[in-house]
């Protein structure tokens, strides 16, 4: 999730990305997302298990914000609103 092209990232977890972006979009997360009004969702990736979903999680948290910024530009080079695409 960011907030605009290049802006601030948060990388999160979820079993239901829809309904979790949609939380986001909506403000009804406290903490960091609704804080910095990070409403745009630019990547994602799937995972078969919430196990391995986790743990890339924990990974990418400790990465370095040019490595974020590659994956983001390789699926999304716009920084487009992903959202409106999940339910297609």
């Amino acid at each position: 999730m960011t907030n605009r092209r290049d802006g601030t990232l948060y990388c999160g977890v979820t079993s239901d990305l829809s309904r979790r972006a949609w939380q986001h979009r909506e403000g009804l997360i406290e903490g960091f997302t609704k804080q910095y009004g990070l409403k745009r969702l630019v990547w994602y990736e799937h995972c078969p298990d919430i196990r391995d979903a986790i743990q890339r999680e924990k990974t990418m948290k400790h990465w370095p914000r040019a490595w974020k910024v590659r994956l983001i530009h390789r699926m999304n080079p716009e920084w487009d609103d992903l959202y409106e695409t999940l339910n297609r």
